[in-house]
């Protein structure tokens, strides 16, 4: 595992920061305005999704490794609805802060 604060792009590792913490408001700030997600190649309502599978239900993510300079992760991810499975993410980083992102099974 990648400990968090030795991911290699900066927005990328206050988001994962934010979720491990459960902290809204730190995610909310890693955002662009506008941020759009999709889950398993289908876009999802941002403010909906990352409520039920992070926020509400203890998400966290244990970084397996990372490539794209950081933008993209394959991560352990486990919340209280789903158990733990291996996913991956590709993140989308406009002037710092991040535009997309897009998450499935690994």
């Amino acid at each position: 595992m990648i400990d968090t604060e030795k991911l290699s792009d900066p927005a990328v590792r206050a988001f994962v920061t934010a979720v491990n913490s459960g902290d809204r408001s730190a995610f909310q700030a890693t955002l662009a305005p506008g941020a759009t997600m999709s889950d398993d190649g289908t876009e999802r309502d941002l403010g909906d999704w990352t409520e039920r599978e992070i926020f509400s239900s203890g998400g966290h993510m244990d970084v397996e490794s990372e490539g794209d300079g950081g933008r993209s992760l394959v991560a352990l991810y486990r919340n209280d609805t789903w158990g733990a499975m291996r996913t991956a993410w590709r993140f989308t980083v406009t002037d710092g802060r991040i535009s997309h992102f897009a998450t499935g099974q690994a």
